[in-house]
């Protein structure tokens, strides 16, 4: 068992790498009484081309990782979530662009619970009959959200930016892709991506570690797991344009919804380096467009935004881009107003107290997620599956200058790399 102590926010971690290679990690809290596991892979929805070792590459149908997230739930004896209910514990998944994560969160029964968590996840239960139920089930999901303009807009506007990078496609795929999904390919995927070696088990809360690694150690000594080679993912060479520069689309809305974003090209970055990258230009966007800039206020005291304006940014080794926006009662007025006011600060550079005002209210943001254990076991794991840590960020965020962070606003607003997606009520 290896100690992580990390004196600047008080804390101490606890890490063990199985025999079979599953790492786990043990955070705990003195005093809290709730204990929450999450249980995660690192496969997600932009996985779709892959192999492992030498073997040749497999393309599986989108949504897959989507697909098989749902059917971890369904067991020969019925379904899990009742099992997690009866022991006092709620119990839930979701799938992201890059990982797949399992979770619980609980104030008794904890080793009860983590023992389900585990051996659910590590017992798949396929068969033609159940896989074909949830196929129905899925492309009734995926309409639903067909209709929500919140949803519309967003992945509206990834798939402007992106060509080809399977980050454009709906998580759950489509209808059309999730009808090509058979049992034998969820297993194929399950195998490569559910192996030990690929996941990570991270416990929060209320805990004694060594407790927790024993109860692990004894889990995995009852099961078989072959080794398994590296896991190799393709992807086709991403265009530097936007595929679209404006998509819409016309749903019955009160106000229309509007987002625009650019798309980088980072170099290829270690770990450390695309994390700061990360940060820099989070804490950028912050100054320039957060609820506290010039630039806001003035766009709300003019009625152009609402309390939904607001930003992201979204980074990993193979793609980069912005998300801005929400409702507006003009969206070409609102982009052609924030664009003047880039260009502006493009000039004059972001105003040093702002900065440094947008960087302390950043790490009090931090400290206050220290006290979730929801938030702590779901940013770990995001963090610890591109090889940065969470309980560093605050190092770097005293450490980053004014001068980085104009010159990130330099290169991030490129207009040939931007793309508008609007969803409104009539056609814009």
């Amino acid at each position: 068992m290896e100690t992580l102590t990390y004196p600047g926010v008080q804390e101490t971690l606890y890490r063990e790498i199985m025999s079979n290679g599953l790492e786990v990690v043990v955070l705990p809290k003195e005093g809290f009484s709730k204990t929450y596991a999450t249980f995660a892979t690192r496969y997600g929805s932009i996985d779709n081309r892959f192999a492992v070792g030498d073997q040749a590459p497999l393309s599986v149908p989108d949504g897959i990782a989507h697909f098989l997230e749902h059917k971890m739930f369904e067991e020969p004896t019925g379904d899990i979530f009742a099992t997690f209910a009866s022991q006092g514990a709620s119990a839930n998944a979701y799938t992201s662009f890059d990982r797949t994560v399992y979770l619980f969160s609980a104030t008794e029964q904890i080793d009860a619970n983590l023992e389900t968590l585990i051996d659910f996840v590590q017992h798949p239960y396929f068969t033609d009959e159940n896989v074909e139920k949830e196929k129905g089930i899925i492309e009734q999901e995926i309409n639903m959200y067909r209709d929500n303009a919140d949803w519309r807009v967003y992945y509206g506007l990834i798939d402007a930016l992106y060509h080809v990078h399977p980050i454009h496609i709906d998580i759950a795929g489509t209808a059309d892709s999730i009808r090509q999904i058979d049992k034998e390919t969820l297993y194929r995927c399950y195998e490569t991506f559910y192996h030990p070696s690929n996941m990570f088990l991270f416990v929060v809360g209320g805990v004694q570690p060594e407790k927790v690694f024993e109860l692990v150690r004894n889990n995995q000594a009852r099961k078989t797991f072959e080794e398994q080679g590296k896991i190799n993912r393709f992807f086709d060479e991403e265009p530097a344009s936007v595929k679209q520069q404006r998509k819409t689309a016309v749903l019955p809305v009160s106000l229309p919804k509007c987002l625009f974003g650019f798309k980088e090209e980072l170099p290829k970055l270690s770990p450390e380096e695309l994390l700061r990258t990360e940060i820099t230009t989070k804490l950028m966007l912050d100054t320039l467009l957060g609820s506290s800039s010039p630039i806001y206020h003035e766009l709300y005291d003019d009625n152009l935004i609402s309390d939904s304006f607001g930003h992201e940014f979204n980074s990993s080794p193979d793609y980069a881009f912005s998300i801005i926006g929400g409702e507006t009662r003009n969206p070409d007025e609102l982009l052609g107003r924030v664009r003047a006011a880039i260009e502006a600060a493009k000039e004059s550079g972001l105003n040093e107290q702002s900065f440094e005002r947008t960087r302390r209210k950043r790490i009090g943001g931090y400290l206050r997620l220290l006290n979730s254990p929801e938030a702590i076991a779901g940013e770990f794991t995001r963090y610890r599956f591109r090889g940065a840590d969470l309980f560093q960020l605050v190092p770097i965020f005293e450490d980053i200058t004014l001068a980085e962070a104009n010159k990130r606003l330099r290169e991030h607003f490129n207009w040939d790399r931007m793309a508008v997606s609007i969803v409104a009520k009539d056609p814009i």
